[in-house]
């Protein structure tokens, strides 16, 4: 008999659960055995006391337990990596990343989300592409990825579900930013889809989670922990979200800018941010390289077209065109325009992720409509220098009114002073 009443007053004394205890608890969760109210108790007990690292390891556990796993190693015969964002404002890193590796001879297969919020998701954005399919099924999954070298789909029902019905609870008992839960969330999906080796986005600022360098690096150690606990490699790339990545905010902007960032010819921070991934993922791969030599095979990958061409050949097998001029496009483009000569000291994300979704972009619930052609492309980034007059953004909406709001909304998120603000690079830290 599961003893839920129990294992809530424990852990909020403080006390240390079992791994047998913390299962039955979730997988009883999972069954409906224990109820809604039982279980936000316990995340409330967890939030003022947290979990020790078997703890959470024993969490990720029977998380994965409570639905189906895929080995993608045993299938493929190759390790397989995986790279995985914990959201952020502009960021398409992962569109670009991928065909680049598998440009370099390392299959990549990653199962991705939708955006919530002022955050864009992977899914959404490769949906802007006419044909898209981002359902398939685990045997098409795994074909594609052993005959084009990466695949992006949606998450399966039956893989962690216990995870999906937590999460669904905690994000109405106020209990979403609790790093171990967040740490089990994540980590869960990913060693249930199968890649051995993984390299992990952390967002730090403005427009992440993760507000403070600190914070970050708390949850990027526990990602890597659980990782090291299941046998897998995982390395924690912290990086800069106080400002948007790139300038496309945006779906089918983004898928834009990606494309141009795979030819070598993107925004500095985003080449920098997908060169990082890329060295790092090939570092841990099969190919027996180091993360130097890495750099320099994604980089050739980049410029002698390789890449492009299997991003091509990766879209076109999920049934996309890979045309960037099929791309939809919004009817009206509006111009921000700074308001005096200067330098750009500050350029909020979280306010270009919002004008973002009230154009239409993002989503305030699961099962509302996007639409793909709206967005912001930010052209002006922190430190340039501008002068009075000069476009600093443009606004991609679908009608006149629309647009004036977002004009004044991303005008909001600029600030301009006579001093360059310290330089800052897009990579903060490292956690392996």
């Amino acid at each position: 008999m599961i003893r839920a009443a129990e294992l809530i007053e424990r852990k909020r004394n403080g006390e240390e659960l079992s791994g047998e205890e913390i299962a039955e608890l979730v997988l009883g969760y999972a069954r409906d055995d224990v109820p809604d109210y039982q279980m936000a108790a316990w995340c409330m007990a967890v939030y003022f006391k947290g979990l020790t690292g078997r703890e959470t390891h024993a969490l990720t556990d029977a998380m994965i337990r409570s639905g189906d796993t895929i080995d993608v190693a045993a299938a493929l015969g190759r390790r397989v990596v995986d790279k995985h964002s914990t959201g952020g404002v502009g960021d398409k890193t992962s569109l670009a990343v991928g065909p680049i590796v598998a440009a370099c001879g390392v299959p990549l297969g990653k199962m991705s989300g939708r955006g919530l919020g002022h955050t864009g998701g992977t899914l959404d954005k490769l949906e802007s592409i006419p044909g898209f399919r981002v359902e398939l099924t685990i045997e098409e999954f795994l074909a594609q990825i052993r005959d084009v070298g990466v695949a992006i789909i949606g998450q399966t029902g039956d893989l962690v579900p216990a995870d999906k019905k937590l999460y669904a609870l905690r994000d109405v008992t106020a209990t979403v930013d609790i790093v171990p839960l967040i740490a089990s969330s994540i980590m869960s999906k990913k060693l249930a889809a199968g890649a051995q080796a993984i390299v992990l986005d952390v967002k730090v600022g403005d427009g992440a989670f993760m507000k403070s360098l600190d914070d970050a690096r708390i949850l990027a150690e526990q990602m890597v922990d659980l990782g090291r606990r299941a046998g897998r490699q995982v390395v924690c790339l912290l990086t800069d979200m106080d400002q948007p990545l790139g300038a496309a905010v945006g779906n089918a902007l983004e898928v834009r800018e990606a494309v141009e960032t795979i030819c070598g010819e993107g925004p500095p921070d985003l080449t920098e941010l997908v060169l990082h991934a890329c060295s790092r993922l090939l570092a841990l791969s099969d190919l027996g390289i180091d993360v130097v030599e890495g750099r320099e095979r994604a980089e050739r990958a980049m410029t002698d077209g390789s890449a492009r061409g299997t991003y091509e050949r990766w879209i076109r097998a999920q049934g996309g065109d890979p045309d960037v001029e099929a791309l939809p496009r919004a009817p009206v483009v509006s111009e921000v325009r700074a308001p005096r000569g200067g330098v750009v000291t500050r350029l909020a994300a979280l306010p270009i992720g919002i004008a973002a979704l009230e154009l239409g972009g993002g989503r305030r619930t699961k099962d509302a409509m996007i639409d793909h052609a709206v967005g912001v492309v930010c052209s002006a980034k922190r430190g340039q220098t501008v002068e009075a007059g000069q476009v600093l953004a443009d606004v991609h909406a679908r009608d006149d009114e629309a647009a004036a709001r977002a004009v004044e909304a991303v005008a909001a998120a600029y600030q301009i002073g006579d001093e360059a603000p310290p330089v800052r690079g897009i990579l903060l830290d490292v956690v392996a």
